[in-house]
């Protein structure tokens, strides 16, 4: 039996299935944003569904990793991809952290969280930690050591999904109020956007730590 021939073009779902493994934090939207910023320009059918070329998902890939690990602006990063177009030569390359990035190897981060290997695969499973290739960020680490913490009140990563689920809102509200920002033009916009969403995330975090206290105070635990 001859093996079936490489698909010549995919559709959106199944391009965020192909990407969703290396990068776990990509949407539908963030992958249409990119689409209106000019950085890829899928086929259309004769129905208006968008079919994406296996070199729409190389460059996809390109573009994730250089905001990733390299945090590049789309201005930069698109400057790049049409120099490549034109016979020139994408970089950074994709894998590569950033200067100044620590990864850890995972019995680096078992051994600073004094965490086991259960309870990692556990927290991995659930969501709470996500690998970057087959190493881990510092964002990790803070993670698996509040896990490491509250664990000492018994309290399991199943139990965390709920906060879990609530960061990602959070992080979708955050997106959305950012977006007319990012999709300015001007020199700085994505420097901008960025301090935005972490001046939106601090006040967040301090409204939903006073939601909390205002809850433990109904019910008598305050």
């Amino acid at each position: 039996m001859s093996a079936q021939p490489a698909r010549a073009y995919y559709g959106i779902g199944e391009v965020l299935a192909q990407l969703s493994a290396e990068f776990p934090d990509v949407r539908i939207s963030k992958i249409r944003f990119l689409e209106s910023e000019g950085l890829i320009e899928p086929a259309r059918s004769p129905s208006g569904y968008r079919r994406f070329s296996r070199h729409d998902v190389q460059r996809l890939r390109y573009i994730l990793t250089a905001q990733r690990d390299h945090y590049l602006p789309l201005r930069v990063i698109k400057e790049k991809l049409e120099g490549a177009d034109g016979g020139g030569e994408l970089e950074p390359r994709a894998g590569g952290p950033a200067p100044g990035r620590t990864l850890l190897s995972r019995a680096e981060l078992l051994q600073q969280a004094g965490i086991d290997p259960e309870r990692l695969d556990e927290l991995e499973e659930f969501g709470l930690i996500r690998r970057r290739g087959r190493q881990y960020g510092q964002d990790a680490l803070a993670v698996a050591r509040l896990v490491v913490q509250l664990g000492a009140f018994g309290v399991q990563a199943r139990h965390l999904r709920a906060v879990k689920a609530a960061a990602e809102r959070e992080t979708s509200l955050i997106e959305q109020v950012v977006a007319p920002v990012l999709r300015q033009r001007s020199t700085g916009a994505a420097q901008r956007a960025g301090q935005t969403a972490r001046d939106i995330a601090a006040l967040s975090i301090r409204l939903h730590a006073a939601l909390v206290e205002a809850e433990l105070g109904e019910a008598g635990l305050a």
